[in-house]
């Protein structure tokens, strides 16, 4: 299949109908993986992000989670970010966020390890969509939970699974890739002192809870800054180290 025609066939998928389970999500996800070549770097935050979207799924606390319908509906709502963010890039859409064209300008850049890829995708995703992803899933349920709240005890839980989860992944997006070439895991003890996947997690939460206050244009410039900044960090996570 040509580029064109992959391009063509991923904007079909990621464009479909909006997600409505994480089974749903991770339908979505296995067909993007099944689609994209290896040497197209989206396909190894792909692969990262369905991964830990099974551990979540898979991996509540004990007693369970304590608020599952809001936490799913998050997951979900969540997602459809990612698929719209490329649906909106291979569109040519001037709403294409900085944060994901990092990414997305650099898919077949050669010399870029595919722990880089799939981090540079996890900065976009949290740092620009999470806050975003809360805020919707929050106005759907009509709640505002706070941080004493048992949504944010579970958003707080699957900051402790994803931390301890990703290491693990990345290691094997590094070595455990059948038909690939072991990548330099040298680069992953770096790359996570760039980047934390708690610490981007919880400023996302602080900084929905930012916008909550802000309107029209001053809200709006709020996002755009964080934008450029996730961007430009997004960059830097895809730079030779």
């Amino acid at each position: 299949m040509s580029g064109s025609d992959t391009d063509s066939a991923l904007l079909k998928i990621s464009s479909g109908a909006a997600p409505a389970t994480i089974a749903d999500v991770l339908g979505t996800m296995q067909s993007i993986d099944n689609l994209l070549p290896n040497g197209d770097g989206l396909k190894w935050f792909n692969l990262l992000y369905m991964m830990v979207t099974k551990q979540v799924d898979g991996n509540p606390p004990a007693g369970g989670w304590k608020d599952a319908t809001w936490l799913t509906r998050l997951d979900v709502v969540f997602a459809q970010f990612y698929f719209t963010a490329i649906s909106s890039w291979l569109s040519q859409s001037s709403n294409t966020c900085s944060s994901w064209k990092a990414l997305f300008e650099a898919r077949f850049r050669p010399g870029i390890d595919r722990i880089q890829f799939a981090l540079a995708g996890m900065n976009a995703h949290i740092n620009h969509d999470l806050a975003l992803a809360l805020l919707q899933t929050d106005g759907d349920l009509d709640i505002v939970p706070d941080k004493t709240s048992p949504e944010h005890e579970d958003f707080e839980s699957v900051n402790g699974l994803l931390e301890a989860t990703l290491p693990e992944a990345l290691q094997f997006l590094a070595t455990g890739i059948v038909g690939e070439l072991a990548q330099n895991t040298g680069k992953i003890g770096k790359l996570l002192a760039i980047w934390s996947v708690r610490e981007a997690r919880d400023l996302a939460w602080d900084f929905a809870d930012h916008l909550r206050s802000l309107n029209g244009i001053v809200r709006d410039s709020a996002l755009a800054a964080q934008d450029q900044v996730t961007g430009a960090l997004g960059r830097s996570l895809l730079l030779a180290i």
